[in-house]
């Protein structure tokens, strides 16, 4: 009995002794995102949290714990208004090594240089995709979803998802095209270094 009551005259003491504005050393940086109620869309976030969409397309911003994804520029690729910066194409030529900078959107590597996409639904992003648009370059690696394009260039790892069922694949395309629409015209690929 004494115990019990010790233990809840502490659990008073504490609460009543806590600060309501934390420490600056107490801060911590959290990531918002919207709920939603509609269970199309709640698959979607959870998909595309799990496979790491954003972990490539969503530019990053340094927080006391690391590197987080910017929620401003969620899922929105590449940031075009950030110059892309040197690099020794010899690391690259042989195949050895591939790189990738500092917010993991650009990859550098025999390929040439690949830039992570705009999965908004902005017009510079998947704004006018249809389904079959992001089905087909989902499952067939096809940029852009059309059928004479090029292929989808690394790290981009489309063959993951061939076997996505199309629930789950209506399912991611109906969560992206939910998210806030972000302007960011991502690069074209440029070619390997001769």
């Amino acid at each position: 009995m004494y115990g019990a009551a010790l233990a809840a005259a502490g659990l008073v003491c504490a609460f009543t002794n806590r600060h309501d504005t934390p420490s600056q050393k107490q801060k911590v940086t959290t990531v918002h995102q919207r709920p939603t109620q509609n269970p199309l869309l709640k698959r979607g976030e959870y998909l595309v949290m799990t496979m790491g969409c954003g972990d490539c397309h969503s530019p990053k911003k340094m927080t006391p714990q690391g590197p987080a994804p910017d929620m401003d520029r969620l899922l929105s690729g590449y940031n075009s208004n950030e110059p892309l910066g040197s690099f020794d194409k010899n690391m690259v030529k042989t195949g050895q090594w591939v790189l990738f900078n500092g917010q993991n959107t650009a990859f550098i590597g025999p390929w040439g240089v690949s830039f992570a996409a705009n999965l908004t639904p902005d017009a510079t992003g998947i704004g006018s995709w249809s389904l079959a648009q992001f089905t087909k370059a989902m499952r067939q690696g096809k940029a852009k979803g059309l059928d004479n394009n090029r292929p989808l260039l690394p790290p981009m790892p489309w063959p993951n998802y061939t076997h996505m069922t199309d629930d789950d694949m209506k399912a991611v395309f109906a969560y992206l095209k939910s998210l806030k629409p972000v302007a960011n015209t991502v690069p074209a690929p440029m070619p390997p270094a001769p």
